[in-house]
């Protein structure tokens, strides 16, 4: 994951986007603690090549808010189904004081 974050990083600071890169801003992240591997920065890399990275940022931003929405219809479902409800006790309660009353 901290490779994703590296080339996010540089693509924000408008670097380019390479492996002598990545590995330069995962190694400072992870410091003397953690070891790079180097064989998913180049997979990374690959799979970047020819990618708007702006583009699918600004894709992704637009699905992720979405279901922002969605859920706030669902707690308006939610209070709708409430009511019911509260109608099912009235006619139960009803029902008994039909029987014993």
């Amino acid at each position: 994951m901290e490779n994703v974050y590296a080339a996010l990083l540089l693509h924000k600071l408008g670097k380019e986007v390479n492996e002598e890169n990545v590995k330069k801003v995962v190694a400072a992240a992870l410091g003397e603690a953690g070891q790079v591997d180097e064989s998913k920065i180049k997979s990374l890399v690959a799979s970047l090549k020819g990618v708007d990275i702006a583009k699918e940022l600004e894709s992704a931003s637009l699905v992720a808010a979405a279901p922002v929405a969605s859920a706030g219809a669902q707690a308006g479902a939610e209070k709708k189904e409430e009511k019911p409800k509260e109608e099912k006790k009235e006619a139960a309660a009803e029902g008994l004081s039909a029987l014993f009353g």
